[in-house]
């Protein structure tokens, strides 16, 4: 420790803040992470220095005695060796350089601290661990335990139902196994979750967009819906719905804490054919002699001013 620059390693400034150091340490797991790295051995190492680094960095104790440890070498107030901090010769005198003798043993017990030496180090939390994980959309409503491979080995992590993608979660215990008899540390996992091909979600309300007929859309209907999980249900399309109407389903959403879902909300969209038979051309075009007082863009013409002037042809 005492010849390795943690700043340097994370990549920040001697004076960066706390947020600063931790920003940089998410950054750089992340992407040395050995599930993104797997059987690179350079990276694996990194990996290993960066989280090192940050388990003294990140606290804001253990980085006071290291920048303490740091000073101390840079000003040659600190030469260890086989004779210990008092008994080797010619090693600088603590109680002088601290300002009297009962000062050496508060710095002795900081440097041993750091180097096995002096009073033994108490409990000590185990460091925070940072992944990322990537689920199905089914996953990410009804939960699911996944194994993740970290740099301390293989552990089953359960990520909750309704969990929302690009959302952090904590699983406490999970990180860094604890010193000296001291819990563990947690490990952060930032979910992905994968869209799905006909639902999508705001919040706790599931959406879908739902395709019908024309004259469903003239006459009103009632037309199947479905759902995320369990049996379709019937939707009243009233007469004259327009593309992009919206209906509410009810709790047929995402599951809430309080035992309670979210709903479903269904927007309709008018379906062309592509392809008609000669009876239902005329048809249609009976219809239109029988509708060709309603102009649909009449009221767009008027607000953009051409309410009298006839389109060109």
């Amino acid at each position: 420790m005492a010849d390795k620059d943690f700043y340097k390693v994370l990549g920040v400034s001697k004076t960066a803040t706390q947020d600063e150091i931790k920003k940089a340490y998410r950054k750089l797991a992340k992407d040395l992470h050995p599930d993104k790295n797997e059987g690179d051995k350079k990276i694996e190492e990194r990996f290993k220095e960066v989280s090192a680094a940050y388990d003294t960095l990140g606290d804001t104790k253990r980085r006071a005695e290291y920048d303490e440890m740091q000073r101390l070498g840079a000003t040659g107030g600190f030469r260890p060796g086989a004779g210990g901090f008092g008994g080797q010769a010619g090693a600088p005198n603590m109680g002088d350089m601290f300002g009297g003798g009962q000062q050496f043993g508060d710095i002795n017990d900081l440097l041993g601290g750091l180097f096995g030496g002096g009073r033994k180090r108490g409990p000590r939390r185990g460091a925070d661990f940072e992944t990322t994980v990537t689920i199905s959309f089914d996953e990410s409503l009804r939960g699911v335990t996944i194994p993740l491979r970290l740099d301390s080995g293989t552990t089953q992590a359960r990520i909750p139902a309704g969990v929302k993608n690009d959302q952090r979660i904590r699983l406490k215990g999970k990180g860094g196994a604890g010193d000296q008899g001291g819990p563990a540390g947690d490990l952060y996992v930032t979910v992905h979750v994968k869209a799905h091909p006909l639902f999508g979600r705001d919040g706790h309300n599931l959406t879908i967009t739902v395709p019908i007929r024309f004259d469903e859309a003239v006459n009103g209907a009632d037309i199947e819906v479905p759902v995320f999980d369990g049996k379709p249900v019937r939707i009243r399309i009233p007469a004259g719905t327009k593309t992009g109407a919206k209906f509410r389903a009810r709790d047929k959403g995402v599951a809430k804490s309080d035992g309670q879902h979210g709903d479903l909300i269904v927007t309709v969209e008018i379906a062309v054919p592509k392809d008609i038979s000669d009876d239902a051309k005329k048809a249609l075009q009976e219809f239109s002699e029988f509708t060709s007082d309603f102009n649909p863009r009449e009221d767009i013409m008027r607000k953009a001013g051409f309410h009298e002037a006839k389109a060109e042809k």
